[in-house]
Formats: C-alpha cells, sequence, structure tokens
C-alpha cells in the first residue's frame, strides 16, 4: 500500500469500521452516563449509543447478575434446552403486557426479531390455510425502519439504507404513508380526518393485491429513525389495526426502540391501548449489557401453533442465551426498583417543555415533538419534507 493513501495515514486496524480512511476514539471505559476514550476528554453519552444504554454503563448490579449466570451456565442450544433465565426473561415479559403476550422467542438483536415476526406470520398463515396459502406480503410504512438484515431491511421504508441492496430485497412487501401530521396533514384536514384518511389508504393497498394475499401489516409504534420521535395520533393504531383485521391479517407492532420504557411506559403500545397480534422489542431491553432482542407472541397466534404443527420452524445458534438474558431481566429490575419509568415521564415532560421555551420560536425550528425521552426537531421548511435519506428532519 502506498504510504500516500488516506488508509496508510489512520492508525493500522483489522477491524472494518463505519469508514476506511479513519478510525473512531477507541472507548477504554465506560461509567455512568459517560464513554472515557483512550485519549482527550471524556464523552458525555446523551445518546446512549443507538438509543441503547437506558440505565448507563458498568452498572454493579447488571456485572453482579452476569458473573452469577457465568457460573451457572453459559450456553446451551435453546431449541434442544432450556435455562432458568431464559425462563423467568420470558415470563417477566408475558406479565408486563396482562398476559395479552403469551410467548416470548429471545433472539441476539432487533433486526433478527423482525425477522421471527414476519417468518413467524408467514408460518401462522401455512398452519391457518394450509400450505397453499398465498398469503405472503407484509404492508409496511414508507420512511420506516425495522433494521439492517436482508429481511428487516426488505420491510423498512428507509430508502438511503435500502438503496445498495434494493434488487435483493423482497417483492412481497408494499407501502404505506406513515402518520405524520407535521408534513402530511392538509390544510384544514381534523386529526380524525387525517387518521380515517390513512386507515383508507391502507384498505385500498389490501385491496389493490388483493387481501387474501397480505400476511401482516407492520409499524412501528411510536416512528423513532426516519422521521424523529413522531407519536401516533390518538385513534390512529386502532384505525390500522381494524383495517388490518378486516382482512386477516395480522398486525405486527415494532417495538425495538420504542419499546421497554423508553416513551414512558413499558411498551409503547399500552399508551394507545390497542394490543398487537406480534411485537418485537430490543434496545432497551438489555441496556447494551449484551446483545438481545425478543419477539412477543400473542394468544391468537400461540392458538394456531397449538392447533397445528405445535412448533415454530425457526431457530437461532445463540437464540435465548443464557447470559443474554440473565442481563436483561436485571436491566429489566433496576428499571422497575429504580422507578425509572416515572422517571422517564418526568423527565420527558420537562425535555420537552424546554425544548419549545429555547427552540420554539427560533426561525430553523418548525416542530418540536416527542414522548417519553424521545424527542426530535423538525425544520420548518416544506421542501425538507421528511426526506428518506436522511435518520431525522
Amino acid at each position: 500500500m502506498a504510504l500516500d493513501t488516506p488508509l496508510a495515514k489512520a492508525e493500522a486496524t483489522s477491524v472494518l469500521h463505519a469508514s476506511l480512511l479513519s478510525n473512531p476514539p477507541t472507548i477504554v471505559r465506560a461509567k455512568g452516563n459517560y464513554l472515557h476514550p483512550s485519549t482527550g476528554a471524556p464523552i458525555f453519552d446523551a445518546s446512549g449509543g443507538a438509543a441503547v444504554s437506558c440505565i448507563g454503563h458498568a452498572h454493579p448490579r447488571i456485572q453482579k447478575a452476569i458473573a452469577a449466570q457465568l457460573t451457572e451456565v453459559e450456553y446451551a442450544f435453546s431449541p434442544h434446552f432450556t435455562t432458568p433465565a431464559y425462563e423467568a426473561l420470558a415470563n417477566f415479559l408475558t406479565e408486563s403486557t396482562g398476559g395479552v403476550m403469551q410467548k416470548v422467542f429471545v433472539t441476539g438483536s432487533g433486526s433478527e426479531a423482525v425477522e421471527a415476526a414476519i417468518k413467524m406470520a408467514r408460518q401462522y398463515f401455512i398452519e391457518l390455510e394450509g400450505n397453499a396459502t398465498k398469503r405472503l406480503r407484509v404492508i409496511s410504512r414508507d420512511r420506516s425502519y425495522h433494521g439492517n438484515t436482508l429481511g428487516s431491511l426488505g420491510v423498512s421504508g428507509h430508502r438511503a439504507r435500502r438503496a445498495f441492496y434494493e434488487p435483493m430485497l423482497t417483492e412481497n412487501v408494499s407501502f404505506v404513508t406513515p402518520c405524520y401530521p407535521y408534513r402530511d396533514m392538509r390544510s384544514g384536514e381534523s386529526q380524525q380526518a387525517y387518521v380515517q384518511r390513512l386507515a383508507t389508504e391502507l384498505d385500498d393497498e389490501f385491496q389493490r393485491h388483493p387481501p387474501q394475499t397480505v400476511a401482516a401489516v407492520l409499524l412501528e409504534t411510536m416512528a423513532g429513525v426516519t422521521l424523529g420521535a413522531v407519536a401516533p395520533l390518538p385513534g390512529y393504531l386502532a384505525a390500522m389495526k381494524a383495517v388490518c383485521h378486516k382482512h386477516g391479517a395480522l398486525f405486527i407492532l415494532d417495538e425495538v426502540l420504542s419499546g421497554m420504557g423508553r416513551t414512558g411506559t413499558l411498551h409503547a403500545w399500552q399508551q394507545e391501548s390497542v394490543t398487537p397480534d406480534l411485537q418485537t422489542v430490543a434496545k432497551g431491553l438489555g441496556a447494551g449489557y449484551a446483545p438481545i432482542g425478543a419477539l412477543l407472541v400473542s394468544g391468537k397466534v400461540l392458538d394456531v401453533f397449538q392447533r397445528g404443527t405445535g412448533a415454530f420452524v425457526h431457530f437461532q445458534t445463540y437464540h435465548g442465551h443464557a447470559v443474554a438474558c440473565a442481563a436483561a431481566l436485571e436491566v429489566q429490575k433496576v428499571v422497575q426498583e429504580e422507578k425509572l419509568l416515572e422517571n422517564c415521564r418526568k423527565m420527558g415532560s420537562l425535555l420537552g417543555e424546554r425544548l419549545r421555551w429555547r427552540l420554539g420560536s427560533h426561525k430553523n425550528v418548525g416542530d418540536i415533538r416527542g414522548r417519553g425521552l424521545v424527542w426530535a426537531v423538525s425544520h420548518p421548511e416544506t421542501q425538507l419534507r421528511a426526506s428518506a435519506n436522511s435518520q431525522a428532519d
């Protein structure tokens, strides 16, 4: 390699970093809300990484729980065995939904949880209608994000992240308009009329395929990455679920980002009184202490499987990993016992109030919105209309 190339100027590394032209800072220690690099001042981890580290770094209770689990069993192949850690975490999650979601499949990430949800929706209709079922299609939303594997990216409306891989992504997906009143609600249109317009669009999309080919509707309960902290309008999720069930499809809510307390309740749908058939969670589940996600399964879906083959035809080497489950369960105990949900609601209200006070009259600010501790600021110019090529406008 020539010494004057950009890569040669970067410190040698065997890691394929996000950029081949420069290396990121090396974090040698993390504690509380701070990351400590090998050189320079500590970094305040304001976003918790990728919206993950919701209880801070190096929490002694989580460290102790992980160490204790390592003395018992670190790994057992979940299709053949179970562990007390897996059972305890699954029991916590089902109880946290009031029993609405009755089974839990623990994965290694949010993308994997979405993959599992898509596959379960397909198998559900094979169990219900037989191998000849034509239900293959998933209806998602434009400007949505559900993960970066081929399957989860295929049902995501994030155009920039899809671009390179578009020819490889599934064609059994279609997109409808998201609930984004600041950019998309028409002048003089009421919230109720806007919600009805979106529900009608979804119904039209079912009719276009036709309905018997649609397996599921997949929505983020609260839009995160691409739109930027857009909470659903009152009645929106209920209207979308009604259209979905009218045509016999499953209603899937992706709470990888918005779930596990980030919006002020453990499950974001609990603020809408709308229950999903399938639900995904991840980031706040393990708070970064171990790679983990989960698919939560409702009684409606479970009953069909129990009357059919009695098995979900899907597994992964590390699904239900004992150390990850032990870490996640202790994280959730910390969230409960340290009253972090109450604190999220309190501080979220304060954050919104202060953002509006500080930025509300700024010429480059058109909208300030959020729920819990997920907030975003939008530019007022209409030409910046929710570009899918940016993470938030």
